[in-house]
């Protein structure tokens, strides 16, 4: 099954490039392009597609200002050079939040979470885009929403290294950020893939994918390096489910 999109963009080479990326996804079908708001919102009540990618910054209105136009939205992917949007488009449930100049992987991540939306209606457009997982478990690509005080934050869980609990908070460690959340780590561990997180020990739940060594600790624990030189230790119980699961 095809998914419809459209590129709304106004520059060009931003347009090109992310046609030539999508080139690699068979599934998706580009039915247009348009250069400014005014032409996307002719172009989307024409085509009724299934997806647009829209850009934010673009002159006269803007990507937001563009969608309060419309009847009915498609599912959105926003593509911006400006990070500082990223709690807005949570807002309006845009599908997924990229960064100029956009990378393959990241857009491999979408268009996988972009699969993952689809449901047996095919793609059916309403006034209220659907992007409900409060039920499901998290993937590894999913963006997560954290305000710690008057700060907000809207990571992806991929960029997440470790978790720390602290009483009844837990502090979220990503890129240079530690906000706090309230809530138990248990419940934390139950919306994780397993594949990627890793309950360490009674305070640390840590992201495989940022392991860079691990030694013999005592009383038959492990003791983890992760990126930037942090070390967790596994508890002696954690470890053997730790070898079990990731050995050979």
């Amino acid at each position: 099954m095809k998914i419809r999109c459209l590129i709304i963009d106004d520059e060009r080479l931003a347009r090109e490039e992310l046609k030539s990326l999508l080139k690699h996804y068979g599934e998706i079908e580009i039915i247009g392009e348009a250069k400014n708001a005014t032409e996307g919102i002719e172009l989307i009540k024409k085509e009724n597609p299934d997806l647009i990618f829209l850009d934010i910054q673009m002159p006269e209105m803007n990507g937001f200002e563009m969608l309060k136009q419309l009847d009915e939205i498609p599912q959105v992917i926003f593509i911006t050079a400006y990070d500082e949007y990223a709690i807005d488009a949570f807002k309006v449930k845009a599908l997924d939040y990229l960064l100029k100049p956009v990378h393959p992987n990241e857009l491999k991540n979408t268009i996988e979470r972009l699969e993952i939306t689809q449901n047996e209606d095919d793609f059916t457009s309403t006034s209220h885009p659907q992007f409900d997982r409060k039920d499901r478990q998290l993937t590894i690509s999913d963006s997560v929403f954290i305000k710690d005080n008057e700060k907000c934050f809207f990571p992806k869980l991929q960029d997440i290294r470790y978790f720390e609990s602290h009483g009844n908070y837990i502090k979220v460690y990503f890129l240079k950020h530690k906000p706090m959340i309230l809530r138990s780590l248990n419940s934390l561990e139950e919306r994780l893939d397993p594949n990627h997180f890793f309950r360490a020990n009674r305070k640390y739940i840590i992201n495989l994918n940022y392991i860079e060594n691990i030694e013999n600790w005592f009383n038959g624990g492990l003791q983890v390096t992760l990126s930037e030189d942090v070390k967790i230790e596994i508890s002696r119980r954690q470890a053997i489910k730790f070898k079990e699961i990731m050995s050979f």
